[in-house]
C-alpha cells in the first residue's frame, strides 16, 4: 500500500512540474498547448456572438464549446489533484478564473427552456474569463509589472503635469471661446482639453475663433510629444531589470536565481530541474 502511495506521490510531483513549472520541455509544451486552446476557445466565443454565424454554424460552435469546456474541466481537476492544498488553489485568483471559465456552460446545460432563469444565460459571457488565464503564461508580464512599479513616482509626476496643463488650457479656452461654440463651463472646457491633448478629438466641441483654433493646434502638437513620455519612462525601467529568472508556481513571483530552492515570497518549493544544475554550474565556473 505504501509502495502504491509512493508511486502516486512521484506521479503528482512529475505532473506538478509539467503543469505548474516552465523549466522542462514538457512543461513548456503543456503551456503552449493550453495557450492555443485558450485562444481558440475565446475565438469561438466571439464567433458565437455573431447572429449570422450562430444561425448557420450553431451546432458546430456548440460542439466546440463543449469540447473546450470538458478540456478545461479536466485541466482544473488535474490542478486540484496535484497541488498539496486544493482548497487554497480553488480560492486563489487563477483557481476562481478556472472555475468561472467552465461553470456557465454547465449551468446553461442543466437549465434549458427555463424562462424564469433566462437571465442565467448572461453567465455564458463569463467564458471570456479564459483570456485572463493567458497572463500566467506570459513571463514578460512580471517584468512589465516591476517596471511600472519602479516608475510609479515618475508617472505620477507626469500625470500631475498633464492634469495641470488641461486645467490651464481648459480655463483659457473658456475665456477665449463663446458658449455657442460649446465651451459653456470650465469643466466642459477641461473635458475638451483632455480630448484634444490625447489626440482623440470627438468633435462635439470645436473652437470657432482664430485664437481658439491656434491654441487647439498647440494642444494637439503638444499631445503628440506627451505620448512619448510615459513610454520612455517605463522603457528605461524595463532596461534596468534583469531577466525574470525562475517563476514560483504558486504566487507567480519571478526573478529567482537558478540555484534557489524556495520562493522568496511564499516559501513554495520551486519547480526546477535539479539534474540541469551541475551542467549549469560547470558552465558558469568555466
Amino acid at each position: 500500500m505504501d509502495h502504491g502511495n509512493g508511486r502516486v506521490t512521484v506521479l503528482k510531483r512529475w505532473l506538478y512540474r509539467i503543469v505548474f513549472g516552465t523549466d522542462t520541455p514538457l512543461g513548456k509544451l503543456f503551456d503552449v498547448v493550453l495557450l492555443w486552446a485558450i485562444v481558440i476557445s475565446v475565438v469561438f466565443v466571439m464567433l458565437e456572438s455573431v447572429a449570422e454565424l450562430r444561425e448557420r454554424y450553431g451546432l458546430l460552435l456548440h460542439i466546440f464549446e463543449w469540447f473546450f469546456t470538458i478540456l478545461f474541466t479536466l485541466e482544473y481537476l488535474l490542478r486540484l489533484w496535484i497541488v498539496e492544498k486544493p482548497i487554497r488553489y480553488a480560492k486563489s485568483f487563477f483557481g476562481v478564473i478556472d472555475l468561472l471559465s467552465i461553470l456557465p456552460t454547465y449551468l446553461a446545460a442543466f437549465l434549458p427552456g427555463a424562462h424564469g432563469f433566462m437571465v442565467l444565460r448572461t453567465l455564458r459571457l463569463l467564458r471570456v474569463f479564459r483570456v485572463l488565464k493567458l497572463v500566467r503564461y506570459i513571463s514578460e508580464a512580471g517584468t512589465l509589472a516591476r517596471a511600472l512599479a519602479a516608475s510609479r513616482r515618475k508617472i505620477l509626476v507626469f500625470l500631475s503635469a498633464v492634469l495641470a496643463l488641461v486645467i490651464v488650457f481648459g480655463t483659457i479656452m473658456y475665456l477665449v471661446e463663446s458658449p455657442e461654440a460649446g465651451f459653456t463651463s470650465i469643466p466642459r472646457s477641461i473635458y475638451w482639453a483632455i480630448v484634444t491633448l490625447t489626440t482623440v478629438g470627438y468633435g462635439d466641441i470645436a473652437p470657432q475663433s482664430v485664437l481658439g483654433q491656434f491654441i487647439a493646434s498647440v494642444i494637439m502638437i503638444l499631445g503628440y510629444a506627451i505620448i512619448a513620455v510615459p513610454t520612455g519612462i517605463v522603457g528605461v525601467e524595463m532596461s534596468k531589470l534583469e531577466e525574470p529568472g525562475v517563476e514560483c508556481p504558486t504566487c507567480h513571483t519571478a526573478g529567482h536565481r537558478s540555484d534557489a530552492n524556495y520562493c522568496r515570497r511564499c516559501g513554495q518549493e520551486l519547480a526546477i530541474d535539479r539534474t540541469e544544475r551541475p551542467e549549469r554550474d560547470r558552465q558558469a565556473s568555466a
